[in-house]
């Protein structure tokens, strides 16, 4: 379980076929910053993908990626000099300043607007129509693992939009990725959970 408040970036120091797992990779992330509190078998949001850590050499941990986190996430595409967001999983006291986020993300969505504002940037995220329905205006949503609040929907062009202030910005990838670019997209746990309750009742509810 985590927040989606990053806590700091890593870098990616190697990424290979795992020959013994087919077509699976193993990703080395230098994580310097969160190197003294992360041991192997600890869970940690890679752009908001829960990994688990199999080796540790130092700062460096590595991370074996399966067939269905490469078709379902964007971390696939990494390569060596990349830089990630990184959240460790939560613990027993900790503060809750974002969302409930799972690391399991729902959809890989793509940047199709980045509008520089004087004190935030707006940007806009084209996704699957199946997940507009999950995406309200003022609801969360986490973005390469960064909780986030929606600002805007655009159910027509299935985009949404999220402002992001200078502090986000500093500390998470999403202050240099610009158009085109795609990010790990992870629906509100509780919109989820009240789609499926709604599937198995007699409630007919118009989502258009």
């Amino acid at each position: 379980m985590f927040t989606g408040i990053v806590k700091c970036m890593g870098i990616v120091e190697d990424v290979r076929i795992n020959e013994r797992e087919g077509s699976a990779l193993t990703l080395t992330i230098d994580i310097r910053d969160l190197a003294a509190r992360v041991g192997i078998g600890d869970s940690i949001s890679v752009n908001g993908v829960c990994l688990t850590v199999v080796s540790i050499d130092g700062n460096k941990a590595k991370f074996n990626l399966i067939g269905e986190t490469i078709k379902r996430t964007n971390l696939g595409a990494l390569k060596r000099g990349d830089r990630v967001n990184l959240e460790p999983s939560l613990r027993v006291g900790d503060t809750m300043d974002g969302h409930f986020v799972l690391g399991h993300i729902d959809g890989v969505g793509r940047i199709v607007e980045r509008r520089e504002g004087r004190d935030q940037v707006l940007m806009g995220i084209g996704v699957d129509g199946d997940l507009m329905r999950y995406i309200a205006m003022k609801g969360s949503v986490a973005v390469d693992g960064v909780s986030l609040t929606v600002a805007g929907v655009n159910d027509k062009d299935d985009v949404f939009y999220v402002a992001l202030i200078p502090h986000t910005l500093e500390v998470t990838t999403l202050g240099f990725k610009g158009e085109g670019d795609t990010v790990n997209i992870e629906i509100d746990i509780l919109a989820r959970y009240l789609a499926n309750l709604l599937k198995h009742t007699n409630i007919v509810v118009d989502t258009k």
